[in-house]
C-alpha cells in the first residue's frame, strides 16, 4: 500500500508558475507508473502527466511544453513543475501511483486556481 500526500497548490495569476509535490509513504522506485491527474469543476478527472519506473514521461497534449514531471526516488517524491498557467488549468490536482501488481492509489488532491 502507498499513501500519497500532495502539496504546493494555490492561487496564481495567468502566466505564473507553481511546483506541486507528491510525497509517498514508501519507496517509489519500484512503482510501475506514478503521475498527476486533474479534475476541474463539472468535468471528469483527466491525465496530466505520468512517469514510469524507467523515467519515461507522458504528457497530455494540453500541457506539453508547459508542465514537467519528475521524480526523486531518494526522497520518495514526485514533482510537477507547471508554468505559463492558464485559467483552464484550474483544477484539483491528484497524485496517482500504479503498482506492477495492478493496484492504484490516489492522494487527496491539491487545488490550483488560476485567476487575475
Amino acid at each position: 500500500q502507498v499513501q500519497l500526500v500532495e502539496s504546493g497548490g494555490g492561487l496564481v495569476q495567468p502566466g505564473g508558475s507553481l511546483r506541486l509535490s507528491c510525497a509517498a509513504s514508501r519507496s517509489i522506485s519500484g512503482i510501475y507508473t506514478i503521475g498527476w491527474y486533474r479534475q476541474a469543476p463539472g468535468k471528469q478527472r483527466e491525465l496530466v502527466a505520468t512517469i514510469t519506473s524507467g523515467s519515461n514521461a507522458n504528457y497530455a497534449d494540453s500541457v506539453k511544453g508547459r508542465f514537467t514531471i519528475s521524480r526523486d526516488n531518494a526522497e520518495n517524491t514526485l514533482y510537477l513543475q507547471i508554468s505559463s498557467l492558464k485559467p483552464e488549468d484550474t483544477a484539483v490536482y491528484y497524485c496517482n501511483a500504479r503498482t506492477y501488481g495492478g493496484f492504484s492509489y490516489w492522494g487527496q488532491g491539491t487545488q490550483v486556481a488560476v485567476s487575475s
